[in-house]
């Protein structure tokens, strides 16, 4: 089993950590932790130094993060990932996020860092992992103008429409721990390709337990998927792996 979107960075993690990390690898065979702002990424790059091979690095700026963060500390995280690109299997989390947001130039701001991301993702052929909220399809549009191959939409809960699009473009849709108790999440489960479709937890959010979530928890997405598909947990996790594995570049 692989996570394939945590942040285990996060300081809900700071006085438990090593037991966090300790379960994951009894229990997993990878984790992606996505950084998420300035001090996320250089937190995520640590994390991959001290767990090599177990927990790769994926790089971004949230777009929460984007509309509140001054020109030069956005500067600043782009410089640094550019300077890290070769240690890392993605960049993201980014994307845009208007649930909400009614302030156009909120918006504007979210694109702008968005856009450069999407540049960044062309420039260096690296995947793009995607958190869009109430502006998924806003997100497909911007990505397919710039003819991106390899693009993850993380913890999605958009509309059934949207997400056959995505799937139409070949990109990949990441389930989260949500889905163990969220209609919405398994109704959209059924109607997308298992060979579309990641693993993942959010964690420290969405747990499918009383508490804050980890990575261990993403067996519950595994267990939910195959009710869903009605198909054993050991095909869902071979399928899931495998485009986990592809679209990361993991060995």
């Amino acid at each position: 089993m692989i996570d394939a979107h945590c942040h285990v960075d996060f300081k809900e993690y700071n006085r438990n950590r090593e037991e966090v990390m300790e379960r994951a690898q009894d229990r997993l065979d990878a984790i992606i932790n996505s950084g998420a702002s300035l001090g996320g990424n250089r937190r995520t790059l640590k994390l991959a130094n001290e767990y090599p091979g177990f927990l790769y690095p994926s790089l971004g700026f949230h777009p929460k993060n984007a509309q509140k963060a001054d020109s030069i500390i956005i500067e600043q995280s782009i410089q640094e990932i550019e300077n890290n690109i070769d240690k890392i299997v993605a960049l993201g989390e980014t994307g845009l996020d208007f649930h909400g947001l009614e302030d156009e130039e909120n918006k504007k701001k979210q694109k702008s860092v968005f856009e450069t991301f999407l540049e960044l993702a062309a420039e260096y052929q690296l995947p793009l992992v995607i958190h869009a909220r109430d502006a998924e399809r806003k997100a497909l549009d911007m990505v397919k103008k710039q003819g991106l191959n390899e693009v993850i939409f993380h913890c999605y809960g958009g509309d059934a429409k949207t997400a056959s699009l995505i799937v139409e473009e070949g990109y990949y849709i990441s389930l989260s721990t949500i889905i163990c108790f969220s209609k919405h999440h398994q109704d959209l489960a059924g109607k997308i390709p298992l060979s579309n479709i990641l693993t993942e937890t959010d964690s420290p959010y969405l747990s499918p337990f009383k508490g804050r979530n980890e990575p261990a928890f993403v067996k519950e997405v595994l267990k939910t998927l195959s009710q869903v598909k009605d198909i054993s947990l050991v095909e869902v996790d071979g399928i899931t792996q495998k485009n986990i594995k592809k679209v990361f570049r993991l060995k």
